[in-house]
């Protein structure tokens, strides 16, 4: 399960931070998470306990999402990803790997497979605080 490697990747990049900016005790951990990655937070909370150091043991972890906006490169359309009008299927091969959007998706004005994702793509860091 890719929650897992991206909790650690959270930690990991977490403790480099609090390590640069002197903080001996994390307390909370804000995390944004890109619509398309279709994290499952249940899992991701978990496997985020689970591994955190010791100087994050009073941690608490905010997870918000990012949600995710497109944008055809032929016609200029702008669109959101609904995940609802997918099948299971897609949806899966999508949650594991997000890059793979392109083979499953269309710009619903003029069909083409030729877009950016424009938003809510990505795990990212947005805040840390703790104590020195």
């Amino acid at each position: 399960m890719h929650e897992w490697a991206l909790a650690e990747a959270v930690i990991k990049t977490a403790s480099e931070i609090a390590k640069k900016e002197g903080l001996k005790q994390v307390t909370e951990v804000s995390v944004k998470i890109g619509e398309l990655q279709q994290i499952e937070r249940p899992i991701f909370r978990f496997a985020l306990a689970q591994i955190k150091p010791d100087n994050f043991k009073d941690a608490k972890f905010r997870i918000s999402t990012a949600k995710t906006t497109l944008k055809c490169r032929v016609c200029g359309n702008t669109w959101t990803y609904d995940k609802k009008k997918m099948d299971k299927a897609t949806a899966e091969a999508i949650h594991f790997i997000p890059e793979v959007a392109h083979t499953y998706m269309k710009c619903p004005k003029c069909g083409s497979p030729d877009f950016e994702i424009t938003q809510g793509r990505g795990v990212w860091l947005e805040s840390i605080k703790g104590a020195r």
